[in-house]
């Protein structure tokens, strides 16, 4: 074989120069390690040259110190973290908007993060560093800290922070909370799960609303006016009309219908999901759960009760299909044949699935646009939308979304927030 030895001589070049990549990123990333201690100590000696204990000395306790360290906890996940980066975050908490409460944590990981794993590993660094109790007092101090200290360590003003201009301080950090609420449900532990049930049941409350044929008083003035309630009111004051009453239809929860893909591509995200219908179903009335596969199964009996653990349980022992494949299509037909009546009209059709079916297109666009005719409102909640670059091309999607009212993000809790303030807007007599 005439080639032989010139593939082999191809194969032995490529894999020295891998070798070679490897040595130059790791020489890379000790300069920049280098670089990043020769900086903080430079900073620590200027803080102690410093009269008195002026906010030097606090920037090399503290500052970089936490930057440091985040930077390093960071460096720890592969993430390439340079003294650019380190000092485009000390920058970044002497300007961070204090209107915003989340504004630290996302201009400290956009300071220190330039790819999504980065970005995935940034909460994890930042709860490690900051904790999760404590975290609210420091970043305040580093924010203040990062402000006084920022000409000192070299970095000119820019824009607004010209001199003559004022900076807004740190605002609070970002809490266990609030970092549950943005975290993608796909990277959650078995203790952060436990720790989003109280968040799922505060959303579960809010929900869609109708309005009845019956009235009640209200103060606002562009209601319908109440004439029999003003006379009544008038006969207080000796028969003046000093104040006119009016009335507003009454508002009742809109049956609300919830249908969850437990295939196997939704397994990252259907465990959060049914957490989140059990709570629907335990806190609210008029609330219907199905889940599906590769067939339809109503888990509304399963779901009832206020232990969450057992009522999940319960949906688990009920349903044969878990994690196997999906037909949506076979699923929604089903919904309308054996449970049309049971659901009626004018229901909130929310549909929680990530659109990869193995079913027929044709037969799922068939049966969403029966579903859509009968349906106050079907809003499609798929966990891939959470990516600002996702287009809805496969088959399930392509075929469905001509019926869709709403295509949204659920993958986290904070998109799920999104859903329950867009079910409280759309109240209508319809």
């Amino acid at each position: 074989m005439p080639d032989e030895p010139r593939i082999a001589s191809g194969h032995a070049q490529i894999a020295e120069q891998a070798r070679e990549n490897v040595t130059r990123r790791a020489r890379a990333q000790e300069a920049d390690e280098a670089t990043i201690a020769r900086a903080e100590a430079a900073l620590a000696a200027r803080g102690a040259e410093a009269e008195g204990p002026g906010p030097l000395t606090s920037l090399g306790e503290h500052l970089s110190a936490q930057v440091g360290a985040l930077a390093g906890q960071l460096r720890a996940h592969g993430a390439r973290v340079g003294m650019g980066e380190v000092l485009a975050a000390q920058r970044a908490l002497a300007a961070v908007d204090a209107s915003d409460r989340t504004e630290v944590f996302f201009a400290l990981r956009a300071a220190l993060c330039s790819t999504r794993a980065e970005m995935n590993a940034f909460a994890e660094a930042f709860v490690a560093v900051f904790g999760a109790g404590e975290a609210r007092d420091a970043l305040d101090e580093l924010g203040e800290v990062a402000k006084q200290a920022l000409p000192r360590v070299g970095i000119p003003p820019q824009g607004d922070e010209a001199p003559g201009s004022e900076l807004t301080p740190a605002p609070a950090a970002w809490s266990e909370e609030e970092l549950l609420r943005e975290k993608d449900f796909a990277e959650y532990t078995d203790a952060e799960r436990a720790a989003a049930r109280r968040l799922l049941h505060r959303i579960a409350l809010r929900g869609p609303l109708r309005r009845s044929r019956r009235t009640v008083p209200t103060t606002r003035r562009r209601e319908t006016h109440d004439l029999r309630a003003t006379i009544r009111a008038s006969l207080r004051t000796g028969g003046e009309l000093l104040e006119r009453r009016y009335r507003e239809p009454a508002q009742r929860p809109r049956r609300l219908v919830l249908i969850c893909d437990v295939s196997g591509s939704m397994a990252p995200y259907s465990r959060m999901l049914l957490q989140y219908m059990q709570a629907c179903v335990a806190a609210r009335a008029r609330v219907e759960a199905f889940v599906f596969g590769t067939r339809l199964t109503r888990v509304t009996r399963e779901l009832r009760g206020r232990d969450s653990d057992r009522a999940l349980q319960r949906a688990a022992a009920a349903v044969d299909d878990w994690s196997g494949g999906t037909r949506i299509g076979e699923a929604i037909a089903e919904l309308n044949r054996v449970h049309g009546r049971r659901i009626g009209r004018g229901a909130m059709v929310i549909l929680l699935s990530d659109g990869w079916d193995r079913g027929e297109p044709e037969e799922l666009a068939e049966e969403m646009a029966r579903l859509q005719r009968t349906a106050y409102r079907v809003i499609w909640l798929n966990p891939l939308a959470a990516d600002p670059r996702y287009e809805p091309l496969t088959r399930g999607m392509k075929a469905a979304m001509p019926h869709v009212d709403r295509l949204l993000p659920g993958n986290s809790i904070a998109s799920l927030e999104t859903l329950a303030e867009l079910m409280e807007a759309e109240t209508s007599r319809a």
